[in-house]
């Protein structure tokens, strides 16, 4: 079992950046693959974006990608999210997720079983 803690949110004027971390409990970091999803007010969760368990293969839903960047350190079981030129559709609670599936990271919520408790994003225009 693992325990994610996220950490990074905040309010952010329209085209500047965050970073949010997402600390993982446990030894056994290595063996998930990490997804962040985001959810705004009134609208249904949906995938941002996802690493595999090595790092080498990330994936990113069409409207964030080249403004986003998910990465993972493993020495300090933590995933991020570099978060770019922000716009104020980004504006939500984010969420990471832990997949524990050897199967390659996935884009839907049901292949994840652990989640953190959230941290809000606000982007002003």
């Amino acid at each position: 079992q693992v325990q994610l803690v996220e950490s990074g949110g905040g309010l952010v004027q329209a085209g500047g950046s965050l970073r949010l971390s997402c600390a993982a409990s446990g030894r056994t970091f290595g063996s998930y693959a990490m997804g962040w999803f985001r959810q705004a007010p009134g609208k249904e969760r949906e995938f941002v974006a996802a690493i595999s368990r090595s790092g080498d293969s990330t994936y990113y839903r069409h409207s964030v990608k080249g403004r986003f960047t998910i990465s993972r350190d493993k020495d300090k079981n933590t995933v991020y999210l570099q978060m770019d030129s922000l716009k104020a559709e980004d504006t939500a609670v984010y969420y990471c997720a832990a997949q524990p599936s050897p199967k390659p990271a996935s884009v839907w919520e049901h292949e994840y079983d652990y989640w953190g408790q959230g941290t809000q994003v606000t982007v002003s225009s």
